[in-house]
Parts: C-alpha cells; sequence; structure tokens
C-alpha cells in the first residue's frame, strides 16, 4: 500500500474509533434513561458548559492514548485476528474503567451506572471489533490483486525458512512477495526450498544482492546459536541500508536500529528499523508534500511557460530531460527536469570521465562543455529542478529528502552504509542543498544525508525549505 494512502487510513480509523466510542456513550446513556426513566431529551438539552467540554476533550483524548497504546494503530500485518481482538477488548475495558473513576471523582451519576457501563464496553467492543475483520477482508482482497505487498528475502534452508516460505504462500493476508531464499550450499534442503529451485544467493553474496534488488523485508531463520556471527553480518548488511529485518531470537548489538516485537504464526519475532520516519508525522509530512507541490507549481507557472519557451526557442530537443532515477528501497522511478543539455548528452558521458572533479561514485564538471547557454542559467537559479514538482506530486520524491542520484552514481557506491539514504523518500533540497552543494566532498554529503535520516522532523524539514531559499537566490554551490 502506498505509504501516504496506508497513513490516510490510519487517521481514518482513528476518527472513526473515536465516533464509535462517542457512540458507545450514546447507547449506554440511552440505556440508562430506559432503566431508571429518566428523560435522554432532558439531558441533551442542558446547557453545555465550557467545563463540561473540557471534559469531553479530556476523555476523547484519554480514549485515543489508550487505544494506540494498545497497538491498534500500527501495523497489524504479522498479527493474528484473535491477537488483535484481545488488544480491543483491552483498550475498550481500560476506556470503560476510566469513565467509571471519571463518574465517581466528578460524580456523574449516569456514567457511573452498570447498565451504562456495561452497553458502553459491549457496544465499542462489537462495532471496532467488526470493523477491524471488515478491514482485514478489505486488504486480503487488495493483496490477492496484487497490492500492498512487500518483498521478502527468506535468509536459510531450513525447516523453519521453509515453514515460513509456506506460511506466506498459504497467508495472503500478510501481503508477502516471496523473493526467494539466501543460503551457502548444503545437502538435505527442505522439499519446499529443492522443488522451488529459488536458492538467489549464498551468504558471501547476499550484500551484493541486496544492492542490486528491490528488498523490503529480510526474514532470518538461521539457526542462532550456531550462526551468530554470519547473522551478525547479515544483520549489519541489512542495518547499512536500511532494510528491515525479522528475526528470532535476541538482537545484536545495533548502532542505529530500533527493535520492535511482533508473531509471525506461532513464532515470536524481532523487527529491526533504522528509519526514524514514521506514525503521524511522516502523513503530515506527505500532506505538506501535496499542498506545497501544487502551490509552487501554481505560483510558478509563468515561470514553467517562459522556459520552456525558452528552451524550445534556443535549442533542438525536447523541453524535458527524462532521466531514472534511484527512489526509496532502490525502486526505480523517471525524474523530471527542464533539460539544460544538448541532446544525446548522455552518450557523451564516458569520453568525459577523464575530467570529473565530483569525488566518489558522483559525475560533476564545472564547465560541461554539453551544456547550453540557457542551461547554465537554469542550473544556477535551480529553474531545472521545478518539473520535480510533479514527482514529489505523483509520490515518487518529497519536497525535503536525500537526492535522488543517477543508476550510474548508484552503481559506483563501495560503502553500504551510503545505501541507507535510499530508506526513505528522495527529496529537491536536503542538508546537502543548504550547505554548500557542489563545494561539499561526496563523503560529507553522505553524512549530511546519514543525519538527516537521523534527525528528521517536521520542524527540520521546515528549517530546511526556509534555507534553500536563500541558497537559490545566491546560487550557492550550483554546477
Amino acid at each position: 500500500m502506498h505509504f501516504f494512502r496506508r497513513q490516510l487510513l490510519l487517521k481514518g480509523l482513528e476518527l472513526f474509533d473515536l465516533s464509535v466510542l462517542g457512540g458507545g456513550f450514546l447507547l449506554g446513556a440511552l440505556a440508562y434513561s430506559e432503566h431508571v426513566q429518566f428523560e435522554l431529551s432532558e439531558a441533551l438539552a442542558m446547557r453545555l458548559k465550557v467545563s463540561n467540554l473540557v471534559v469531553i476533550g479530556v476523555m476523547l483524548a484519554a480514549f485515543h492514548a489508550v487505544l494506540r497504546a494498545n497497538g491498534l494503530y500500527q501495523s497489524r500485518r504479522l498479527s493474528t485476528r484473535g491477537a488483535e481482538a484481545r488488544d480491543i477488548l483491552k483498550a475498550v475495558t481500560i476506556c470503560s474503567a476510566l469513565v467509571g473513576a471519571a463518574a465517581v471523582i466528578l460524580k456523574i451519576e449516569v456514567f457511573g451506572s452498570r447498565w451504562f457501563l456495561a452497553v458502553f464496553w459491549a457496544a465499542s467492543s462489537a462495532l471496532l471489533v467488526s470493523s477491524r475483520v471488515l478491514l482485514r477482508v478489505m486488504l486480503v482482497s487488495a493483496r490477492r490483486k496484487g497490492r500492498n505487498l512487500r518483498n521478502v528475502l527468506i535468509v536459510g534452508t531450513n525447516t523453519r525458512a521453509a515453514q515460513a516460505a509456506l506460511t506466506i504462500e498459504n497467508r495472503p493476508e500478510l501481503g508477502y512477495r516471496l523473493l526467494g531464499f539466501a543460503d551457502d550450499p548444503w545437502a538435505g534442503l527442505p522439499a519446499l526450498v529443492a522443488r522451488r529451485g529459488s536458492v538467489m544467493t549464498d551468504l558471501e553474496n547476499l550484500g551484493q544482492f541486496l544492492r542490486d534488488s528491490v528488498v523490503d523485508e529480510v526474514f532470518v531463520c538461521l539457526p542462532l546459536k550456531s550462526h551468530y556471527e554470519p547473522v551478525r553480518r547479515i544483520i549489519e548488511r541489512c542495518e547499512s541500508q536500511g532494510i528491515i529485518v525479522r528475526l528470532l531470537g535476541r538482537i545484536f548489538d545495533l548502532r542505529m536500529s530500533r527493535a520492535t516485537a511482533e508473531t509471525f504464526e506461532d513464532e515470536m519475532i524481532v523487527s529491526v528499523y533504522t528509519n526514524h520516519m514514521d506514525g503521524w508525522p511522516i502523513f503530515a509530512k506527505r500532506i505538506v508534500d501535496i499542498v506545497g507541490s501544487l502551490a509552487l507549481l501554481a505560483l510558478c507557472s509563468p515561470i514553467l511557460l517562459v522556459t520552456m519557451l525558452a528552451i524550445k526557442l534556443t535549442s533542438p530537443g525536447p523541453i524535458f530531460f527524462v532521466q531514472e532515477r534511484v527512489g526509496i528501497n532502490k525502486r526505480r522511478f523517471r525524474v523530471l527536469k527542464f533539460r539544460t543539455m544538448v541532446v544525446g548528452a548522455e552518450a557523451r558521458q564516458g569520453e568525459l570521465e577523464a575530467l570529473n572533479e565530483a569525488g566518489g561514485p558522483a559525475f560533476k564538471i564545472r564547465n560541461d562543455p554539453r551544456v547550453t547557454s540557457l542551461g547554465r542559467i537554469l542550473r544556477t537559479t535551480s529553474i531545472d529542478e521545478m518539473p520535480q514538482l510533479l514527482n514529489v506530486l505523483m509520490g515518487d520524491m518529497s519536497l525535503v529528502g536525500p537526492r535522488p542520484l543517477p543508476v550510474r552514481d548508484y552503481n559506483g557506491f563501495d560503502q553500504d552504509w551510503h545505501r541507507r539514504r535510499f530508506s526513505v523518500r528522495p527529496g529537491i533540497t536536503c542538508l546537502w542543498q543548504v550547505n554548500g552543494r557542489s563545494r561539499l566532498t561526496f563523503e560529507r554529503w553522505m553524512e549530511l544525508d546519514m543525519e538527516y535520516i537521523d534527525r528528521w522532523s517536521l520542524w527540520l524539514d521546515l528549517k530546511i525549505l526556509m534555507r534553500t531559499v536563500p541558497a537559490v537566490l545566491k546560487g550557492s554551490g550550483a554546477v
């Protein structure tokens, strides 16, 4: 599922849950009125005081905190229906206890009634459990149609690995697409693994496979006691590239990751994350991307139209330059830029490699002979980047994030920690752009990208956007 749609679904669930609990209040009050001959209309007609609004607001906030604390808004991909139902019942029970406590403290007879609390608990539990069952049915249907899938590589070819693969095949509601297995050759492979013939790589070459493939998660099914060192190296490789790891047993000495415990069938696993972008802030980030890109496209439309006309009149060839770039989790997408070079410039890059002034795998020439006269102006003012607002709108990029690199540059990476920059959505601007751009070394560029990932917050995004404007006006470090 696209991340923005997932966040939208979660926010909808939160509002729905609070509405259900509010409805439970009304049903409980109605049951109380029927039992004690209390006119509900009289209660509804009472003047609503500011203090009452405060109490209602505090209760709703408390309900939301209880539901969130019980994991109802976390990914339930590996959770069973029974486990989710138990969490819901636990949360509603706590909410009912809070209502009872508030009734005693504030001396509200209605909320302290056994009839009220019983109906509130039963109605809220039934509706919340039913909504989650319906949601699971909808997700299963979507995943069977090939949507909301995550690519999984299983490390190991033992019985446990074979059982994990069988579970993935038999439970489409999990939304996993099995890429295959990774292990060293050995005799006695389980029939499922041998029959599939899907051992993709050995452990020595696993790092290269991860670099070249779209892998969202890695399931480690090796016995930890006898494979401590191999598993530790696997974790490090995945950690350095920002790939989620799920394994049995305890976590090793990880420097950058956070871990959560989940269940997979009857097994307990630990998931390791290096990406700290999660929850409502990332949802808000996507909203800012959509609103911001639409606003900038509208405000800059005269500049865009003039630029398009100028390119057409001053240089033969297309207006836009379209190039394949490496995006989140190494997914490829086509980035849009205004063309600043002569036609066929990419084909001539090989003959200019000796003139490359950039360190690492990047390619930059200050006086690139392929750049047109208009192109130099567009690059200095960063106008050539404006079409990427369409990439932001489509969800391939964000306004703020590590720059998307060409495939040629990605293939030149020689350290895995550089690849962690691909664990987040690429952006138009980031710390590199506001700290000197091409004047910085490649290593410093990568360090700034890691700093952005580790320190990320909405406030950091806002500060980068505000610093981007003067950096663009000065043409700082533009090539």
